[in-house]
């Protein structure tokens, strides 16, 4: 597989970078800026010395030239501010390329939405009904087929798993409050300097309260309307997200335990946790852990889930996507052993 990665100098983009310099299914990919980038003509490497003789590959201006030099790519990974995804991808769907984008580029159903919450008129509607949302814990058999994935952004990966166990299986009371508080590291806000996100003026504090644009995300994919608290704080990396909310008067314990354990006894990446999740538990990992309770007596669930940002919430998610539509188990190359576990698979399967 030919592949590249556009926006490989954001920390998103450097994460997918560092994955795929492992990955055996790619044989060759390239690193791209936006042109004008003061990155441009840099190797990956004099961003990120931790890749030193690793990836000393230049990050190359990419510009509809370099796309028609390039046709022969299997995929791209776009790593880009929103509108800047939803200008380009187009051109590498119609180019027969697939497309993984960690954008919000393609994450909402209706162009109509994007104006409010993204601030730009949105040209694609026929992309955006053709997008197949990768949270790949649930979507996994549509993904598969899919040429262009919206990645899920990083407080919805995490309120989602821990919420769609329970909206999945119509337990939640109807028209219930649904209330999800997310909290994130700064590195969340990119990569790009900013006073509000120093570390020597930031503390714990909640921010665009009833108004962020994960909040129509959320609720889209759960299927339900969610009040979203985001918050960020002072440490780099990690994302924790708790769910609170009421479920019918006649659902017992045993039924969410049932539904926890069907949405995730297969998901290698996706953990039930005997203790609240801490995000040192999964930062610099793929991981997502959750744990849930349940007052029966108060018909009340709290569920909170634990998760890196940039790699669950951004690039390791986005190459679960691109595995299963190889046809591979979705964690493969993100765990240990698991290409070569992988491949035992498929020869005792008799697919070798």
């Amino acid at each position: 597989m030919k592949v590249a990665v556009v926006g490989a100098s954001g920390y998103a983009g450097a994460e997918l970078v560092e994955i795929l310099t492992q990955h055996n299914k790619i044989s060759d990919f390239q690193v791209l800026v936006s042109e004008g980038s003061a990155s441009s003509g840099l190797l990956f490497s004099d961003l990120y010395p931790r890749m030193k003789s690793v990836c000393d590959k230049p990050l190359q201006p990419f510009s509809k030239n370099w796309l028609d030099q390039n046709l022969d790519l299997d995929a791209v990974f776009f790593a880009t501010p929103h509108e800047y995804s939803q200008q380009w991808a187009f051109e590498f769907v119609n180019a027969g390329i697939k497309v993984f984008d960690l954008s919000g580029a393609f994450r909402l159903s209706e162009a109509s939405d994007y104006p409010k919450y993204y601030g730009f008129e949105h040209k694609h509607q026929d992309l955006l009904n053709a997008a197949i949302y990768g949270l790949a814990e649930f979507n996994g058999e549509a993904i598969k087929s899919a040429n262009l994935v919206a990645v899920p952004g990083c407080y919805p990966t995490a309120s989602l798993l821990a919420l769609k166990p329970i909206t999945a299986n119509n337990l939640q009371q109807d028209n219930g409050l649904i209330v999800v508080n997310g909290i994130s590291g700064v590195s969340g806000a990119g990569r790009k300097a900013s006073l509000a996100t120093s570390f020597n003026e930031l503390s714990l504090k909640a921010y665009n309260i009833l108004q962020h644009r994960h909040q129509p995300e959320i609720s889209q994919e759960c299927g339900q309307q969610v009040i979203f608290n985001p918050h960020i704080a002072p440490y780099k990396r990690g994302l924790l997200s708790t769910v609170t909310l009421n479920l019918k008067s006649d659902v017992t314990a045993e039924q969410v335990e049932q539904a926890f354990s069907d949405a995730y006894s297969n998901t290698p990446l996706v953990r039930i946790s005997n203790d609240w999740p801490k995000i040192d538990d999964v930062s610099s990992t793929p991981f997502a852990n959750v744990k849930w309770q349940f007052d029966q007596e108060k018909h009340v669930l709290v569920a909170s889930c634990a998760i890196d940002n940039l790699l669950k919430g951004a690039a390791s998610q986005a190459i679960q996507c691109f595995n299963l539509t190889l046809g591979l188990d979705s964690h493969y190359g993100l765990l240990p052993n698991s290409m070569s576990n992988s491949m035992t698979n498929s020869m005792n399967k008799g697919d070798a």
